[in-house]
């Protein structure tokens, strides 16, 4: 599926058809647990990691000061917390062909 994309809706109904002793709704759930859980960790500042897929970490960005694009004004930029995402080693060998 290189080159496409696959939104949440599409990730539960794939789930469950391939697993038909699970409920829609059940796998949904499922879903959204997993998804919850990794954003209370982030929030929390820990980091979440997935064997073979990657990890999930927050970075801190400092303040600074940036630029308006429309005016050239100087703009304070205040401090703040990204999400960060590494790719684990099975992930990148298989986009890579190398698996």
């Amino acid at each position: 599926m290189y080159g496409g994309r696959m939104i949440r809706s599409e990730l539960i109904q794939k789930i469950a058809e391939e697993n038909p002793h699970l409920v829609q709704r059940d796998v949904d759930r499922i879903v959204s647990t997993i998804f919850d859980e990794i954003i209370d960790a982030m929030a929390r500042g820990e980091r979440v990691e997935l064997r073979g897929f990657g990890a999930f970490s927050v970075k801190r960005r400092d303040a600074r000061v940036g630029r308006n694009p429309r005016t050239g004004e100087s703009v304070p930029v205040e401090e703040k917390h990204v999400p960060f995402f590494k790719t684990g080693k099975l992930l990148r060998d298989r986009l890579n062909d190398d698996a």
